[in-house]
């Protein structure tokens, strides 16, 4: 059995790939399980490059192969932002994700090109060197309001493009189906069990 280190404190990350990777060889581990509590600095410019940072981080302190996710959205009309700031829009001045949302419906009240998408990014890396990259989005525009109670995020204020609904009016199931981060990690799998599988004939 292969283990790895989620380099994330988020339980529900945790679960999900777990789960995703739940028929295949490998054993995932917590923070915690894997003995390390330090926080990487976000520094990179890309979604890419902060996931990369956190995994190779973690993979240099455990000795293991580690996985790390970056996400955000990205408005066309504002050139990318709030991109990697996603989290961080506002600064201090936004506490919270309805601060957010006001504060980016009003970066584009008088903007009519509202096409955007979220990214999800995913970073493997391994002791040798070797690193597994993937990429997921969901398109779609910003509307002029918050619509729904479910989500979390820029969900509200983000619709899906062959939608006539917010994210945040979708089922579970619905927003995962489409999700950057489900198709994100559908990718990575199929990267990792091509990976994987030579190794596994070798020995």
């Amino acid at each position: 059995m292969i283990r790895f280190v989620l380099a994330s404190n988020n339980k529900k990350k945790l679960i999900e790939l777990r789960d995703l990777l739940s028929d295949m060889d490998i054993e995932v581990l917590s923070r915690a399980e894997a003995g390390y509590a330090f926080e990487v600095e976000e520094t990179g410019e890309s979604f890419e490059e902060n996931a990369y940072l956190k995994a190779k981080a973690v993979t240099d302190a455990t000795g293991l192969p580690a996985i790390a996710e970056d996400s955000g959205l990205m408005v066309d009309a504002l050139g990318g932002a709030p991109g990697v700031y996603s989290a961080r829009l506002g600064g201090d001045s936004c506490k919270t994700d309805a601060d957010r949302n006001a504060l980016l419906l009003e970066k584009t009240k008088n903007v009519e090109l509202r096409s955007a998408r979220f990214v999800s990014c995913i970073a493997c890396t391994f002791p040798n060197g070797d690193v597994l990259r993937a990429r997921g989005e969901c398109e779609g525009e910003i509307l002029t309001a918050p619509r729904g109670e479910n989500g979390f995020g820029y969900d509200p204020v983000f619709r899906p493009s062959g939608y006539d609904k917010s994210m945040a009016e979708m089922t579970l199931w619905e927003k995962n189906s489409i999700s950057h981060r489900g198709k994100s990690l559908a990718e990575f799998k199929k990267l990792l069990v091509k990976y994987l599988n030579p190794k596994r004939t070798m020995t």
